[in-house]
């Protein structure tokens, strides 16, 4: 389990589990519930360096990043801690 604390929104971390360079699940704490359920759900099973792509530079609202965005970024720590 790789944990990442979040910056700039109202989860305060994320929860991978990734095996052989695939998403095995993601878990948001803090944050809204459905969307963190939603963005979870949809990167599961997903590879990193897609998701990231797919996740990386998305904001919310008047923010600089996102709850998306933080994934993105807890991919690529993890990325550069484990590979």
């Amino acid at each position: 389990m790789f944990i990442f604390k979040t910056k700039g929104v109202c989860s305060t971390e994320i929860r991978l589990d990734v095996e052989a360079n695939k998403i095995k699940s993601v878990e948001f704490i803090g944050g809204c519930a459905g969307n963190a359920l939603g963005i979870g759900s949809l990167v599961t099973g997903m590879e990193i360096d897609q998701a990231i792509n797919k996740l990386k530079g998305i904001k919310c609202g008047y923010k600089d990043t996102s709850c998306p965005d933080q994934l993105a970024k807890a991919l690529e720590e993890f990325n550069h801690s484990y590979n």
